[in-house]
């Protein structure tokens, strides 16, 4: 039993993957399996993957983000308002995404460390919070006429492959660095696996707390400028419901929700698997609401596959 739980631990998400495509594959071969279909899939996914990585950090140190969605529509609408007003479009996303987005994710921290409140309290609150003041700024209104620069910058191809899925690899890439080969990376492990332990060992679970949310701050900007650039437009109300699949891809991709275990690269497979899973919905005509129940279920099936093989070994 236990070589079968190092097994699922390891390649259990990839599997899934896996079998997904296979069955979509066999099922609509003349649809799925084309190489436009394929890439689309890549697309479609590059912006889950992006909010997912944010929120495997927040979810390692068994805490949880509920803001990102918010986040991703309020920098994308500042990005937006900035370029709209003669800002270079690479430094209103300089600004507007990892800036910005930074700065939310650290207000999060800080309210986190301040109060001592879980962090699904306050994340709770900061996603009203951030969703009203894009209300706000926005006037409850799109923005329009944004740079054609921008938009083939960010949302274009670079050859045969979407500008998007570069830009979710290359963050993929880097915390997969940082999670592997650094000691930043490590003390975050060591935090969400006992913090009490963590707290003797000389770690400040504050300021790594702070980093945590500030890396998903960071995320979400990132991913609401590539929203923002797909659409070709600043939606007040883009990024609504993304926070479920953000906790759907950490979850699906094997990181604990009890913390403390996880890995990026099985983030960037939980992402996949929801655009394979959306993909092939879309195809077999499945309305969207019945979209929702299944990525429900998925993030339930998800997290008792956890208790079952994984998080035992931490509550024994």
């Amino acid at each position: 039993m236990q070589k079968f739980n190092l097994i699922w631990e390891k390649y259990g998400t990839f599997g899934i993957l896996l079998l997904i495509t296979l069955g979509l594959g066999i099922g609509s071969p003349q649809y799925f399996l084309t190489t436009s279909n394929l890439t689309q899939v890549l697309l479609q996914s590059a912006v889950t993957i992006l909010i997912g990585v944010g929120e495997f950090f927040t979810i390692l140190i068994a805490g949880i983000d509920l803001s990102v969605g918010s986040i991703m529509a309020l920098t994308g609408m500042i990005s937006a308002k900035m370029m709209i007003a003669g800002v270079p479009w690479p430094v209103a996303i300089l600004i507007g995404g990892v800036v910005v987005g930074g700065t939310l994710g650290c207000f999060n921290g800080f309210l986190v460390n301040k109060t001592g409140l879980h962090p699904f309290i306050i994340t709770l609150g900061t996603l009203a919070i951030y969703r009203g003041l894009t209300l706000i700024i926005s006037e409850a209104a799109p923005v329009f006429g944004l740079p054609q620069g921008f938009k083939s910058g960010i949302a274009g191809w670079l050859g045969p492959v979407p500008i998007p899925v570069l830009i979710a690899l290359i963050v993929a890439l880097v915390f997969i660095f940082i999670t592997v080969k650094t000691k930043l990376g490590r003390n975050i492990y060591a935090l969400g696996g006992n913090s009490q332990a963590a707290w003797f060992s000389g770690i400040n679970i504050k300021r790594h707390t702070l980093i945590v949310f500030v890396i998903s701050g960071i995320c979400a900007g990132i991913a609401g400028v590539v929203l923002t650039a797909r659409l070709g437009a600043a939606e007040p109300l883009a990024g609504t419901g993304y926070e479920t699949q953000a906790i759907a891809a950490a979850i699906i991709g094997g990181t604990s929700f009890f913390g403390g275990k996880g890995r990026v690269i099985g983030v960037v497979m939980g992402g996949l698997i929801i655009g394979v899973i959306n993909n092939g919905l879309n195809i077999l005509s499945v309305p969207t609401y019945y979209q929702q129940i299944v990525m429900g279920g998925l993030i339930i099936l998800a997290v008792f596959l956890d208790r079952l093989f994984g998080s035992k070994k931490l509550a024994a």
